[in-house]
């Protein structure tokens, strides 16, 4: 099991026994009568302090022990005598496993931009926000697993690589093996894929929907949790070109089904962070009000927890579109030209919209259905007006739409003919188009940007912030 954690030893009753401390210090601090460490090695958002005394170790040994250095001390755990923290570390020893140059190290004791720390993100974890974002990040894919595994669901592992467009967008990665200074060309001047690693066009997944739709017509419940790609040229703060997705999908569910589940999976999930991660929680909340302190009052953020809070014990407001549209032409913000973007039936809602919609008129999370089918996906079941489709947004505060899901078309004519009006070739989805021929049902599914979650659980800003390794536009440098 190795060696105790921090996190353990904070919660340890001080008897004097021996402990082993390991992991990177934060701080050193020297007075007349004692010498600091304070260390933390990641399991906690709380260091624990280590405690020697004036001329207990060399000079030359001291003199290595900086900001970031790692070190292993042994000593006697005792209650600590100073105000923050119960116990505390009498230092018998130091063994320094690595040291760090205070005069190249970039991580000192002050406060550093959030853009700067994505310039160094081999070392952003070591932060008291990183390390708190991704141990919730951690605790809310656990939730997930567990959430979909006591409700009867089975994983599924949609391929990364594939030659279909789930989106119908076209904003794809390519995978090929051709070499590209020495393209094979067809008689028309075409390049010739037959000749590439597939035999044919090949891209990374934007979604595993549609192979997540398959395992459902067998297995009944699925759901899918997987890396997915979209070469976007999006430098915005809600975008990444790659992002985790989560998408269940389920055979015999209907769009109230599909609600039900949406509204109860992101509740549960949430309330699992609040539970299980409640000191780095409190850290984010602290330090999104350090931030707020300089932004007038109406720019001002939802507190985190009341925010979390404001999800989990409101029921979600379920409504049309075309109702949603009445709301908002009735709004006193459309009447006094105050959206940024125009009110009509037929309109992507913009996130202004939504908020709208959370924040202000309903004052609980919302879940509009009924789409108009011109800005939905083909996959999507056909309402009997054929203007609208059997869609839902859920739609939060602070960020607006965070699930995007639908009942399916089951209908082999209907799909079929829905898939030639958005200009797909049938036969790139026969496989897809086939389930519906061989024993087709009535099946729903939705999909949740796993990045999307973390960003409204934590109360960050930017979404390059709350996954380890962002990729953007012109970065991968890690």
């Amino acid at each position: 099991m190795g060696p105790l954690q921090i996190k353990d030893i904070l919660q340890t009753s001080p008897e004097n026994q021996s402990v082993t401390v390991k992991g990177w210090v934060r701080t050193k601090r020297e007075s007349k009568n004692a010498i600091f460490i304070a260390l933390n090695d990641g399991s906690t958002i709380h260091n624990i302090q280590a405690v020697a005394e004036p001329g207990q170790f060399s000079a030359e040994l001291l003199s290595t022990v900086t900001t970031g250095s790692c070190l292993k001390i042994t000593g006697q755990l005792v209650e600590s005598q100073g105000s923050g923290q119960a116990v505390e570390v009498k230092i018998d020893d130091i063994l320094v496993y690595g040291t760090a140059d205070p005069e190249s190290f970039p991580l000192q004791p002050k406060k550093h931009s959030l853009e700067f720390l994505r310039e160094i993100a081999h070392l952003r974890p070591r932060t008291n926000t990183f390390s708190a974002i991704l141990r919730i990040r951690h605790a809310l894919a656990f939730a997930v697993h567990q959430y979909f595994n006591d409700g009867g669901f089975f994983y599924l592992h949609t391929p990364v690589i594939t030659a279909s467009d789930a989106e119908g967008a076209g904003e794809m990665f390519r995978v090929t093996t051709l070499d590209l200074n020495k393209l094979p060309r067809t008689e028309e001047g075409a390049i010739n894929f037959k000749e590439d690693f597939f035999g044919r066009e090949a891209n990374l997944t934007v979604s595993g929907q549609l192979e997540g739709e398959l395992g459902a017509m067998a297995l009944s419940k699925i759901y899918t949790f997987g890396p997915t790609f979209r070469a976007e040229n999006s430098n915005t703060t809600r975008h990444l070109a790659e992002f985790w997705m989560i998408e269940p999908e389920m055979a015999f569910f209907e769009l109230e089904d599909n609600m039900n589940l949406a509204e109860d999976f992101v509740k549960k999930v949430i309330t699992y962070a609040l539970i299980h991660c409640k000191d780095d929680l409190n850290f984010l909340q602290n330090r999104l009000a350090e931030e707020d302190k300089n932004k007038p009052q109406n720019e001002r953020s939802i507190p985190l927890l009341e925010k979390l809070s404001f999800v989990v014990d409101n029921p979600f407001e379920r409504l049309t579109y075309t109702e949603a549209i009445e709301i908002l032409l009735k709004s006193k913000p459309h009447k006094e030209k105050k959206f940024q973007y125009p009110v009509g039936w037929g309109i992507d809602l913009s996130s202004e919209h939504e908020r709208y919609l959370v924040e202000k008129h309903f004052k609980k999370p919302v879940i509009l259905t009924n789409y108009p089918k011109e800005i939905k996906s083909f996959y999507m079941k056909l309402d009997e007006d054929g203007k609208t489709v059997r869609a839902m947004d859920v739609l939060f505060p602070g960020i607006g739409e965070i699930i995007g899901g639908s009942q399916r078309e089951e209908d082999y004519d209907k799909l079929l003919g829905r898939v030639k009006e958005v200009g797909i070739d049938p036969e790139n989805l026969w496989w897809y188009l086939e389930t519906r021929k061989f024993g087709t049902a009535p099946h729903s599914g939705f999909g949740l940007g796993f990045e999307r979650l973390v960003l409204f659980v934590t109360g960050m800003s930017n979404i390059r912030d709350v996954i380890p390794f962002p990729r953007y536009p012109k970065s991968a440098e890690f």
